[in-house]
């Protein structure tokens, strides 16, 4: 099988993969970067949250977190360019329990592959822009919805009302006006994610061939 994701690329490579909430592109994400070895290096798009540590704890869980703006676009299209560059970055790291950004930061180094994974990576010209490959993960709504419970229970420690009310108030509806549309931007659209053998086969030998030219 071959699939000529583009015909000639720069190192390092940007990776994109977007797709809905609970869809499975970090375990996409973790199986590229682990079929790469030490090439490689992931990012993720939900560091970039803006920090509300100037806000009242109680009021800082009421925005929208699925909406474009809620995250600092900005720095992540000029991290992006960083490492396209070749510059090392200083990824900011987001704490979920408290709706701030923690203090310390990690460095990401300018690997042969940078993989970025997000709902809302691809909705954004100016961050679209920045990928050269971009791969949109493809799941059934009602087995997205399931896996964001159990993950938004297990490590955010959140209850299942305060899920049911976010889902209809802000995913679901910021899915439908932002994420899906954008699959359209997609080279690769994988059904459900990491779980795709042979998808990941693919694009885990494109990506290696890219590597050795």
């Amino acid at each position: 099988m071959t699939v000529n994701l583009k015909p000639s690329l720069e190192l390092p490579i940007i990776v994109g993969i977007a797709g809905g909430t609970g869809s499975g592109k970090t375990t996409l994400a973790r199986k590229v970067q682990a079929g790469l070895g030490s090439k490689s290096v992931s990012i993720q798009h939900d560091w970039y949250y803006h920090d509300q540590s100037d806000i009242p704890f109680e009021e800082r869980g009421k925005g929208n977190f699925d909406h474009p703006h809620s995250l600092d676009n900005e720095l992540l299209v000029e991290h992006l360019q960083a490492l396209k560059a070749g510059k090392s970055i200083e990824a900011p790291q987001y704490d979920f329990t408290q709706h701030t950004r923690f203090k310390e930061t990690v460095a990401i180094d300018p690997l042969p592959v940078v993989i970025v994974e997000g709902i809302l990576i691809f909705a954004l010209p100016e961050l679209r822009e920045a990928f050269d490959i971009k791969l949109f993960v493809d799941t059934d709504a009602d087995i997205r919805a399931f896996r964001r419970i159990r993950r938004d229970i297990r490590e955010r420690g959140r209850d299942f009302e305060s899920i049911r009310e976010q889902y209809y108030e802000t995913v679901r509806p910021m899915h439908l006006e932002f994420v899906e549309p954008s699959k359209r931007w997609a080279d690769l659209i994988i059904p459900e994610g990491g779980n795709n053998s042979i998808a990941l086969d693919v694009i885990i030998e494109r990506l290696r061939q890219f590597l050795e030219v």
